[in-house]
């Protein structure tokens, strides 16, 4: 008997096409088994049942292999997963940074010369301190505060008529959101690359990692790095002023990486070494990563397998079994951007005296002085990274593999930058054509408290500025440059269909130009509006879209930057340019998108 193969369509993978070829295969090959194949029969409904489950297993298919490429991939988890394999990692919570004035008061004393202040009454304030905004929302300062510097502004405070009676010292501090938290785990046996996931959410930073015998594990970008820079408070008087801190180089043969959820949780992870790593610091031998090939008795290449390197002892130490301390930051609002004047109180006061003769009274009235106030605004990333944003930052990280040679290269630096110095929304690099050197402008604005863009404090355009110092090429300079926001409105008229509804079809026009800007435009990008015209058209009910207008929008509520949009639209009108240091925002949608339907 001959063995028929049967011959299969695969190229059917819809529904109605699969059905067909389930009931022409009954017709050739079962003629007289079955010949019922009207619509109400039970064979119908296993064709259709049969069609269904290969429709949907079709489907999830193409789904499945899309989302495995991060051109095509849908879902912002998938696309962040994707992003970091490229060496982009996902963010997490973000951080607000920014600098706040202190004040304090202290007694003056009378002498021949006149009413002065008693400096050595002046205090000193610790890092670690917390402030805190008047809609709550914590912030720790990161640096010593010491008022007996000679920068430190002094006034007059109190005075009786005659003399003064106390006197007021300004100083400054860089201030970051979040308070800090301790949570101790408990490691109850070894295993490779183990992870520890912290209890809270809305984590920003990992500050510290202490294992049980004392030792400190420091963090890496990847587990291969074992190499840190260590911050240490410059203290000679000549070089101070240019230089606060110095950087040095520092071994971390204890190390781990942290990994941020799109649910909101946080987790480290460690190497997998032992303690002979430690005292073993070279790479591993060239010869103990050869693939092995045993049963040949000659050899093409040598080549090399990275699997080795996971047993070389060279990805940093793991913990002991016992307890491990993990001192970390974490935000206490969802929105950490705050106005000007908003941060107003000094909630924990951590104090120090040079002078140790300083009386308990005094301190106590010097204490009950201190006062903060933020004078410009403290802003982070209010709104998360979108799946689209993630997509082009994941491709950019890729591109510019740890190095700034190219405008490309400095923007997916610049958006790496790690939270807890502060982040930009969005930034232009531009070479600046008037200068000798190689010399850059970098624009950049930030996000305030409402998402809507703002010029960059200045704290945050020198940790942007020493950030992109690290990793651009030696001839190049950098300035960092406040970009311009210029609000706009979009006003449009269209034709609907006459059976239509039109407040549905105006409804759905509104929503339609909403969604298109819910991520914020690039900067230095042309508006198109064409892009307008073909979103309209493409709504079932309309007809045609009659006109498509772009209106710049400023004053009170808006930026102040105006823009002539009329005599920067292209001569066919389908695009507006935008300066190299312009970014459009649409800011307020709700009441800037107007539209009329005929």
């Amino acid at each position: 008997m001959t063995n028929k193969r049967p011959p299969i369509n695969l190229t059917s993978r819809d529904f109605e096409s699969i059905k067909q070829d389930l009931v022409n295969y009954a017709k050739v090959y079962y003629p007289e088994t079955y010949q019922d194949f009207n619509q109400s029969s039970f064979g119908a409904m296993v064709f259709d049942m049969v069609s269904y489950v290969g429709d949907m297993l079709s489907f999830y298919v193409d789904y499945q292999t899309n989302e495995m490429l991060i051109d095509s991939a849908i879902e912002a988890e998938n696309i962040a997963k994707l992003a970091k394999q490229l060496g982009y990692k996902y963010p997490g919570a973000s951080t607000s940074t920014g600098k706040c004035a202190f004040y304090v008061e202290v007694p003056a004393q009378s002498d021949e010369a006149g009413s002065q202040p008693i400096a050595s009454n002046l205090p000193m304030l610790k890092k670690n301190t917390i402030v805190t905004s008047d809609g709550g929302a914590a912030f720790t300062l990161v640096e010593d505060v010491d008022f007996s510097r000679e920068d430190t502004q002094i006034v007059v405070g109190e005075d009786d008529g005659k003399k003064p009676v106390t006197y007021a010292y300004k100083a400054y501090g860089d201030v970051v959101s979040g308070l800090i938290e301790t949570q101790t785990s408990t490691i109850t046996s070894l295993s490779k690359f183990l992870e520890i996931e912290i209890d809270d959410t809305n984590v920003t930073e990992i500050i510290s990692v202490i294992d049980k015998d004392g030792n400190e594990y420091f963090e890496v970008q990847y587990l291969s790095q074992n190499i840190v820079f260590e911050t240490l408070r410059n203290f000679d008087q000549n070089s101070v002023e240019e230089a606060p801190y110095i950087i040095k180089p520092k071994l971390a043969a204890r190390r781990f990486v942290v990994e941020h959820t799109f649910d909101g949780g946080t987790k480290i992870k460690f190497g997998s070494g032992s303690e002979t790593s430690i005292s073993n610091n070279e790479f591993p031998d060239p010869a103990s990563v050869i693939i092995e090939k045993k049963a040949k008795e000659y050899y093409t290449d040598d080549t090399f397998d990275p699997n080795k390197i996971l047993d070389s002892d060279k990805l940093g130490v793991l913990p002991p079994v016992g307890d491990i301390t993990i001192k970390y930051r974490k935000n206490t609002a969802d929105n950490v951007n705050v106005p000007v004047g908003s941060v107003s109180k000094v909630s924990s006061p951590i104090i120090a005296y040079k002078n140790s003769d300083v009386s308990a009274n005094i301190k106590d009235k010097v204490v009950s002085t201190l006062e903060v106030e933020n004078e410009e605004q403290i802003t982070g990333q209010v709104k998360p990274v979108l799946a689209e944003e993630l997509r082009v930052r994941g491709l950019a990280a890729f591109a510019s593999q740890n190095r700034a040679v190219t405008k490309d290269d400095y923007i997916s630096l610049i958006y790496r930058m790690p939270s807890k110095f502060g982040a930009v929304k969005r930034a232009n690099v531009v070479r600046d054509n008037d200068s000798f050197k190689r010399n850059l402008n970098i624009f950049a604005v930030s996000e305030d408290k409402n998402g809507f863009l703002v010029s960059t404090p200045s704290t945050v355009k020198e940790n942007l500025k020493t950030w992109l110092n690290h990793y651009r090429v030696m001839n190049d300079t950098i300035d960092i440059i406040d970009g311009k926001v210029v609000n706009i409105g979009i006003e449009f008229s269209l034709i609907s269909k006459t059976e239509a509804n039109t407040t549905d079809v105006l409804n759905k026009a509104i929503l339609a130009i909403k969604k298109r800007f819910e991520n914020k435009l690039l900067m230095g990008t042309p508006f198109y509006i064409s892009e307008i015209y073909k979103l309209l058209n493409d709504i079932t009910e309309v007809v045609d879209t009659k006109t498509v207008k772009i209106v710049n929008k400023f004053g009170t509520a808006y930026s102040d930057t105006s823009y002539d949009i009329e005599s920067n639209i292209s001569a066919d009108g389908r695009f507006v340019f935008v300066p190299e240091n312009t970014v459009l925002e649409l800011r307020y949608p709700d009441v800037d998108i107007v539209g009329v339907v005929i």
